[in-house]
Formats: structure tokens, C-alpha cells, sequence
């Protein structure tokens, strides 16, 4: 797909899109004003898109198990090195985001010609949108274990547009938050934004959530909301939040789940074992699953989602508006203000589909062996300091991190790039309070040195893998920082 030019990119089902525009107009025009021509052009574009939708089968990799390479855009693009040449890159930044499937740029393709206003207009275009943009729901709902009729799937932005939406709809002044130390900044500065009180269950030496708290917090006052990750995007820990929605619904707390970074890693369902331990709601972010575009969803119960309006607001969450007063729709509307991401919502179920025809065993167990070949390589070199757990590993996602003994976080991810077009993050990766303990830093220490001209923020160096990483791709990682450690 790396040969794909501009006219390519425009065409659809064998028709480019001027051509089908063509076809559809003239159509049209025929038998001016006649019902039957259109409805039959309209059905002529239409089977032609769905046509193409259907095209294209995905590959698995009959030895992984996985969805191949190829199926996968970019993995083979050539970025320069510092020295002029060439390689392809290495992408360990998954975590951040993911390439693209070519099932979603085929999507796109597929839907662009026949892309009107969702859920506006009465002329064709914008009708097949609407019936395609809702189709996705219920194919997500499926991918997360909830059944449509208890819950509500609300496209968004990313995670972070999605728990800013619901801690504004759920919070009241004196509402009180329970989450962790643990969690990315998303799922942290919205409740303080919005909540009353935040309070927090802490980790470990190790990054692990002190589970006991969550009992304790929860015994000793009245907590209204508890959100937690599902899985971290620094250590890669997994965590039950099943058994934490028990004890939140025993307290008479709502349960919300920031899905991020467990959604391409491992299967993940919205129902519990019993009914205690369902989530209540639950957000992910559609570009760390190979799905471009910036766009995610909510899912939540539905009752929840009708009895909270968002502080998100404007067109298309209403039914009547007067001069002083307002009344809403019902969700998913409610919870959609404004022009909808179509095409983000049509990748983001493509990718669900994918992901489930592969299935999670493969994934997971991919992951478990690249991790597990990363941390014994890593770990044999001297002046390599690695954080959480390198011994369980069962717990983790495909993610750790790293430093490497006097060479700044940022020189050695510099160095990754341009001398080996590995990709990596290095930073604090938007968890500040977790990266502070596992480095072993106090909020003492950086507060009094945060203000001085010469601060230089702590940090670490994140890898992250997808399923398309190999063990090559270990290899060569685990070979650099070598050379790095060495000087």
C-alpha cells in the first residue's frame, strides 16, 4: 500500500469517485424529480461501496496466527537515519498509537464518495451515512461484552474526550472520586476538573495497585464515582477491574473504566461474572487500535447515560430548545453534540473486527513472549535500570520501561531514532505521579525544584509493541541499547 497515489486513493469498487458522482447526477437528472431514478442511483452507489467494503479479506500469518504484515500500513517505510541512509523503521510506540489497518483505508475509500451529514439530512448520501455510522454500535457493543440491551455505545473523540464528557456529566459539587495513582492523566485532571474531592488508592514499590485500599476507601466514606484503567500505559499492569466494580457497587459507587490501553492487548467485556462486578461505563481510543483518525466511543449503561447530561453540548443532542428552556434526546444522541467522526467511527469498527477475527489468545501470547524477550535482553545490560515487575510478567501488557545509567531518557530515545529508526517514547508519558514513585521521586523534590531555570523533568524510556512487532524487532532494540549503555 505504500505506492497508493491520489487518483488510486479516490477510487472505489472500480469507479473513481468523479466517475460514480458522474453516474449517480446523470441518473438523477434523466427523469428530473422522479423518485424511482433516484432511489436506483442511490442503490447503484450503494451496492458499489458495500461491494468494495467486502472486498478485502484479511491475512493471517499461518505461524503466528496473526494478522500478517501486510495487512498492516507503513510497517516497511524507510526514514532517514543521522548518517543519510535509509531503514525501514521499528514502530515501539504503540502505546501512543498504532499504523493503520489496510481494512481501514480501504474503509475510507469505500465510504468517502457516498459521505453525507449524519443524522440531518433527508438526501440519499446523508441517509446511507446515518445507517452506516450506526451500524458500528452494535459491532463494538459486541467487541466489549455489552449487550445492547442493557447498554449504550456514543462515538468520541479519544479516552480523553470521552472520560472529559463523563466526568462532566457524572459529577455533582460535592461528588466524591476514588482513582489511582497509577492512572494516565485523562482518567485523573478531569475528575479534579469536575468532582468535589479526588482521593486515590496507591501503588506499590513495584507499580502494582494496592488492592486492599480500594475496601478501605470505599468502608471508611462515601465515594460516588471509582474509575480506574484498565490497563497501565507504563507499566503494562492489567487490572481487575471487575472485582473493583464489585466493591464500588457495594458502596453504592458508579464504575468507569479508562479502556485505552487493554482494547488491542486483551479481550475485554463490560459484563462481569455477576452482575455486581459490570462495568458502567467504559471509553477507549480507536488510534491505539489501528484505526486512524482521532476517534473512540463511550460505552455505558443506558439508563446512566439518559439520567446524566454532558457539559459537552450543542446540536444534536436536543429535541425542542426555546428561548429559556431545553429538552434533550435520549442516548446515544445525548452524549453526540455536534458533526460526528464518520469516518473515525467506520474505522474504529473495522478495526473491532479485525481484532476479533484474530482473537486475543494469539495477541496476548505474542505479546507475553516479545516481553518476556525484552526485559531477560534488556535486563543483561549493566547500567539498564528497568521498572516494575520483570519477573511475573503474566499481569502485563506489552509494555516497560527503562533508563539507562547517565544517559538522559531523551538522548537515548534520540539516539534509537537516528542511529536505528527505532520509534520509543521517553518522558512521563502523561502519568506523571506513577513515573515519580517508580523512579523514586517525592512531590517534595519536584516541587522544589520544578520552578528553577535549569529543571529538567524525570523520565523514562517507554517501548510499547503491537502484534505486528517481531522478535527481530526485539532483537535490534535490545542490540542498540546495548551500544547506548556502552558509550
Amino acid at each position: 500500500m505504500a505506492g497508493i497515489t491520489r487518483r488510486d486513493a479516490l477510487k472505489v469498487g472500480g469507479l473513481s469517485v468523479a466517475g460514480m458522482a458522474a453516474a449517480f447526477l446523470g441518473a438523477c437528472g434523466s427523469q428530473a424529480g422522479s423518485n424511482a431514478a433516484t432511489e436506483a442511483a442511490t442503490s447503484q452507489a450503494a451496492n458499489a461501496t458495500s461491494a468494495s467494503a467486502a472486498a478485502h479479506e484479511l491475512t493471517i500469518d499461518q505461524n503466528s496466527k496473526l494478522l500478517a504484515r501486510s495487512e498492516f500500513i507503513g510497517l516497511d517505510e524507510e526514514v532517514q537515519l543521522a548518517d543519510g541512509t535509509k531503514k525501514p523503521a521499528i514502530n515501539f510506540d504503540n502505546g501512543a498509537t498504532t499504523p493503520s489497518l489496510v481494512s481501514a483505508l480501504e474503509a475510507i475509500q469505500t465510504h468517502l464518495p457516498m459521505y453525507g451529514s449524519i443524522g440531518r439530512g433527508k438526501g440519499q448520501k446523508s441517509g446511507w451515512s446515518t445507517e452506516q455510522f450506526n451500524n458500528v454500535r452494535p459491532v463494538v457493543l459486541d467487541f466489549f461484552g455489552a449487550p445492547a440491551d442493557t447498554y449504550t455505545c456514543a462515538f468520541s473523540g479519544t479516552a480523553t474526550d470521552g472520560l472529559n464528557k463523563i466526568s462532566g456529566a457524572l459529577c455533582e459539587p460535592d461528588s466524591v472520586v476514588l482513582t489511582t495513582r497509577s492512572e494516565h492523566h485523562a482518567n485523573d485532571l478531569t475528575w479534579r476538573a469536575h468532582a468535589g474531592e479526588v482521593r486515590y488508592v496507591e501503588v506499590d514499590e513495584l507499580g502494582r495497585l494496592r488492592m486492599e485500599e480500594f475496601e478501605q476507601q470505599l468502608a471508611d466514606r462515601q465515594v460516588n464515582i471509582v474509575s480506574v484503567q484498565a490497563a497501565s500505559n507504563v507499566t503494562g499492569y492489567v487490572h481487575d477491574v471487575h472485582e473493583i466494580a464489585r466493591l464500588a457497587h457495594e458502596a453504592g459507587a458508579i464504575m468507569v473504566v479508562d479502556g485505552a490501553q487493554i482494547a488491542s492487548h486483551r479481550a475485554f467485556s463490560l459484563k462481569g461474572e455477576t452482575e455486581d462486578q459490570d462495568i458502567d461505563f467504559f471509553v477507549c481510543s480507536a488510534h491505539k487500535m489501528y484505526a486512524p483518525f482521532g476517534g473512540g466511543c463511550i460505552i455505558g449503561k443506558t439508563s446512566l447515560m439518559n439520567e446524566h447530561v454532558p457539559a459537552y453540548r450543542g446540536g444534536g443532542m436536543v429535541d425542542v430548545v426555546t428561548d429559556y428552556d431545553v429538552t434533550w434526546l435520549e442516548s446515544p444522541d445525548l452524549w453526540e453534540a455536534g458533526s460526528p467522526n464518520y469516518l473515525g467511527a467506520i474505522t474504529l469498527g473495522k478495526s473491532c473486527e479485525a481484532l476479533k477475527q484474530v482473537g486475543f489468545g494469539a495477541i496476548e501470547a505474542h505479546e507475553q513472549t516479545l516481553l518476556r524477550r525484552a526485559l531477560d535482553g534488556l535486563s543483561q545490560i549493566s547500567g539498564v535500570t528497568l521498572y516494575a515487575d520483570s519477573n511475573s510478567i503474566e499481569d502485563r501488557v506489552g509494555v516497560l520501561t527503562f533508563n539507562v545509567d547517565a544517559v538522559p531518557a531523551a538522548d537515548v530515545a534520540e539516539r534509537l531514532a537516528n542511529e536505528w529508526a527505532i520509534a520509543v517514547r521517553q518522558g512521563e508519558f502523561c502519568a506523571h505521579p506513577l513515573c515519580h514513585r517508580l523512579m523514586g521521586y517525592t512531590d517534595e523534590q519536584i516541587l522544589a525544584e520544578r520552578d528553577k531555570p535549569d529543571f529538567s523533568a524525570p523520565a523514562m524510556v517507554r517501548v510499547s509493541m503491537g502484534m505486528y512487532n517481531t522478535e527481530q524487532d526485539v532483537d535490534t532494540l535490545i542490540e542498540a541499547v546495548g551500544k547506548i549503555a556502552q558509550g
